[in-house]
């Protein structure tokens, strides 16, 4: 059969027009393997700087620090969209210029909670096969696909209504009680009010956010009334604190530590406490359920503490912080406490000091080198812990022993091996801070 040499032309022509769209899409795509490749390093140095962050409990930067972290975490917000949106282009464009599609390794996806409700949609089925369009089909199995959904907050007004009745008889009128409120002269409901108090004080989400949010729906609440209400929940809420608190201070061992928290003030934020004694008889076997007491302070000074505890004695299981030294005097009533200093505290310090700082920031310079010191320190640390938590749940004979047996040896070692370094130590160098603040306690540090 004879061709056309124009046809030939055309074709030539449409097949180099093909190679250069194809070549081009290759150049695109590797171009964006590297896009993603170099957004997957800035990725893991930003998580491992967040990471780092957070870790960070206290400090005279802590403001600073707060507003560092959430830059960070909105610029990896910013990465992961824009990588995503590139693996998206990349997998596009792979199937139209032939190119193999780049495929990057990432965790697959954990699937949704089983506490879910799932809503069963079926695709209406063919009558007839759609090969032959035959009639004699027969279901053999399906493919479920799964879409995670959410319902928008409604609001809505529940209006209770009581029926006036008159006896004609003795011409009284009857009308059954209100109903019970939980604040006095309460319009707002009870799953209003929980809302309210857990964005606040759950999601740390002031009043006036939440007023703004309401308005956008549609319902516009005052200020001062969310602020009435918090107050009067507080207020409702007192009996059960009490009830709280008495459970947890009857206990003979308590956990206790405070952390920062952010408030809000005139001129900026400032810095406040949240103190949390904790009672938890799980890992001896007690029966006592497990329960939280917590208190908020503007200041860090040690009447909080002495105050939070009058009138209790026992085992105060805390870091060294010098606030809980009055409950530990022999003129404390009913008695002085004892004092078991807190170990995660004390790893905490060799753990910052061997963090991997050099896998944060590829290319640049590691401000601080790893410590073979603090990475020795904690390997020792954890073969401790790691005999706590399998004498975890043990009652107390048990765990006496398994302590006198194996925990005992292993915390003699590890102090003769840091009195050892710290010998050879400057008084300045880092690690030796760390070290002194275990030797700073002699006693209190066994008193597990």
């Amino acid at each position: 059969m004879s061709e056309n040499p124009s046809e030939i032309t055309l074709l030539r022509a449409a097949l180099a027009a093909a190679e250069a769209r194809a070549a081009a899409a290759e150049q695109e795509l590797a171009r964006t393997r590297a896009v993603i490749s170099a957004s997957d390093d800035v990725i893991r140095h930003l998580r491992l700087e967040i990471a780092k962050l957070r870790r960070e409990q206290f400090g005279v930067s802590s403001e600073r620090r707060a507003r560092l972290t959430l830059q960070l975490e909105m610029q990896l917000e910013d990465l992961e969209t824009d990588i995503a949106a590139d693996r998206v282009k990349a997998e596009v464009q792979a199937p139209t210029s032939g190119v193999r599609a780049f495929e990057r390794r990432r965790p697959g996806r954990k699937p949704f909670p089983e506490h879910l409700p799932r809503e069963r949609v079926v695709i209406k089925s063919p009558a007839a096969c759609t090969c032959c369009g035959s009639g004699r089909i027969v279901k053999m199995g399906e493919d479920i696909t799964e879409t995670l959904e959410v319902i928008p907050r409604q609001w809505k007004v529940i209006q209770t209504v009581r029926e006036k009745f008159t006896c004609r008889d003795c011409e009284k009128i009857s009308q059954p009680p209100a109903p019970f409120h939980p604040t006095p002269r309460g319009w707002a409901g009870p799953n209003l009010l929980a809302t309210i108090l857990f964005e606040k004080f759950g999601q740390h989400l002031p009043l006036n956010r939440q007023a703004e949010r309401f308005a956008k729906e549609g319902v516009e609440i005052s200020l001062s009334t969310l602020a009435d209400q918090v107050g009067t929940c507080a207020e409702a809420l007192a009996p059960i604190h009490a009830l709280i608190r008495a459970h947890v201070l009857a206990a003979k061992r308590l956990h206790a530590d405070d952390t920062t928290v952010p408030l809000l003030a005139k001129g900026g934020a400032t810095t406040a406490r949240l103190w949390t004694y904790v009672r938890d008889d799980r890992s001896f076997a007690g029966g006592a359920p497990p329960a939280a007491l917590f208190y908020f302070s503007t200041d860090r000074r040690k009447e909080h503490p002495t105050k939070h505890l009058a009138g209790w004695t026992g085992i105060l299981q805390a870091d060294a912080y010098g606030g809980y030294n009055d409950l530990y005097r022999a003129d404390h009533k009913p008695s002085p406490a004892l004092s078991a200093l807190c170990w995660s505290h004390a790893r905490r310090k060799f753990f910052e000091l061997a963090d991997i700082k050099a896998t944060a920031r590829k290319g640049k310079k590691v401000a601080e080198e790893i410590s073979p010191v603090a990475l020795e320190a904690l390997s020792r640390f954890d073969a401790i812990f790691e005999v706590e938590r399998g004498i975890n749940g043990l009652d107390a004979q048990a765990r006496r022993k398994a302590r006198h047996d194996l925990v005992r040896p292993l915390v003699e070692d590890l102090h003769d091996w840091l009195k050892a370094e710290r010998s050879r130590m400057s008084k300045h160098n880092p690690v030796a801070k760390a070290i002194n603040y275990m030797f700073e306690e002699p006693g209190r540090w066994e008193a597990f």
